[in-house]
């Protein structure tokens, strides 16, 4: 099984363990993993602001780029979501770049989506995993981003779903020793929203704190998530308010 990894900007640039403990991770299972050198960019910031002209080629590169693999895994439900649901309307954009090629934009896009996967749906769903020898002796409480909980649609696919279960739970459960928190609100959104945290940066910081608050009442040591950014944001609020509780992307409980 031949895996294109596409790992987001800001794992790239900050977050580069992430990145890391996903390649082991897969390997560890089994796949053949590669990380395609000429990647960049999904183009969620830029269509998100309104400039989707500038989305447009990266869209177009990354159809190119990553056409060769079997699968294409990334550590984001965020990114994920732009190439599933938004890559239409951004692929809408005339092209004046030497890969653009409109007449084969809409196939070239339908034919990647199929293959474009959320490293814990990809897990679950086509790995199918049902065992790691793993060990994470903390309480743990999961962040579910907006883009994977709203857009991807990670619900577990065994017959325990519900707003507190989620893929990204059905995978921790494997690990042994860890306890998971009970928060009163787990479908709630962090407030990071991309470029939203710095349009809107006063709510923003008070819709992470609220989250940590809900952490901080269910005794979490750890919260964890799929999506680094708003593992990002609540890390940034944590630090700056000196409270003691870490964040992990999911992949690196995963991988040990």
């Amino acid at each position: 099984m031949r895996v294109g990894l596409f790992v987001p900007c800001y794992v790239d640039q900050l977050f580069p363990r992430v990145g890391l403990a996903t390649v082991n991770l897969l390997r560890r299972l089994g796949c053949e993993v590669e990380f395609p050198t000429a990647q960049t960019c999904c183009g969620q910031p830029m269509a998100n602001t309104g400039v989707v002209s500038a989305a447009a080629p990266l869209a177009r590169d990354y159809l190119r780029i990553f056409e060769p693999y079997d699968y294409i895994v990334c550590p984001s439900g965020s990114c994920v979501s732009m190439v599933r649901h938004h890559y239409a309307d951004v692929l809408d954009e005339p092209s004046d770049s030497a890969h653009g090629d409109s007449a084969h934009d809409e196939a070239r896009h339908d034919d990647a989506r199929g293959r474009t996967y959320e490293l814990c749906e990809f897990l679950v769903d086509v790995l199918k995993v049902n065992e790691l020898d793993v060990r994470f002796p903390h309480r743990v409480g999961i962040h579910q981003s907006c883009h994977g909980l709203r857009e991807l649609r990670l619900g577990s696919s065994s017959e325990r779903v519900g707003p507190t279960y989620s893929k990204i739970r059905q995978l921790l459960e494997l690990v042994s020793d860890i306890e998971f928190t009970d928060l009163t609100r787990s479908d709630e959104c962090c407030g990071f929203g991309g470029t939203f945290a710095v349009a809107e940066e006063g709510v923003s910081c008070l819709m992470g704190r609220d989250r940590i608050e809900d952490h901080l009442r269910a005794g979490s040591e750890v919260i964890t998530g799929n999506d680094m950014s708003c593992l990002m944001h609540l890390d940034g609020l944590l630090r700056r308010d000196g409270k003691a509780i870490r964040v992990l992307h999911v992949a690196e409980i995963l991988a040990g």
